[in-house]
């Protein structure tokens, strides 16, 4: 979202489908949350609420958006299953109410959680299939933990783990809870040579099963 004096905004809490440009391949469901929140904003007026980090890496504002309503856009837009839930400490606020709102999209169906590029795959699939991009939800049984010097990874097998970041630790339950347990993990898988890491900075972004 870009404001009248020419600041760009990003909505905290939440990740929405790519859409197509020049430099990069459109992905489901990214027009939809686009026109949504075109819709919303034909107000003209919005509120501007942060959390501890006011930019990003980009420069880009980081926050949570009000209509003169009431109404909470980052709450919106994932309850309408339009968005995925995307915490990134140290901003948690209002953590608990996208967590409830993602549950109900979900649940009813909304969204890209109806859609067939966003249903769960199993962890073997990044080893077979390389082109797998962007957000996915993952399917894996952890089967032990290591340590390194910045983060604790739980490995999922010999090419592939989840890294969690040794400053967010705090936040997860102990991580020996994870182990054996059918998880499904939501993020992104990154690659180096023969093998990937799904980087989670927050619980949110992994569920039992």
């Amino acid at each position: 979202m870009v404001l009248k004096n020419g600041e760009r905004v990003r909505l905290l809490g939440i990740n929405t489908p790519e859409i197509e440009s020049r430099h990069r391949q459109g992905e489901a469901g990214g027009q939809l949350a686009k026109k949504w929140l075109q819709d919303k904003l034909q107000q003209g007026q919005v509120f501007l609420e942060y959390d501890q980090q006011q930019r990003d890496k980009y420069q880009r504002l980081l926050a949570h958006l009000f209509l003169p309503s009431g109404e909470h856009l980052n709450e919106s837009i994932i309850r309408s299953g339009l968005a995925t839930l995307t915490i990134v400490p140290p901003n948690l606020r209002y953590s608990d109410v996208l967590i409830k709102a993602e549950i109900d999209g979900q649940q009813h169906g909304r969204g890209i959680w109806s859609m067939t590029d966003y249903q769960p795959l199993s962890i073997t699939m990044l080893s077979k299939e390389k082109r797998i991009s962007g957000w996915q939800r993952f399917l894996a049984t952890p089967t032990k933990i290591k340590y390194s010097r910045k983060y604790v990874r739980l490995i999922l097998n010999d090419n592939v783990d989840i890294r969690i970041p040794k400053d967010n630790l705090d936040l997860f339950p102990e991580l020996t809870e994870y182990l054996g347990q059918s998880l499904e993990i939501r993020g992104w898988a990154s690659r180096t040579k023969s093998h990937f890491s799904i980087l989670v900075r927050h619980p949110s972004a992994i569920t039992f099963l």
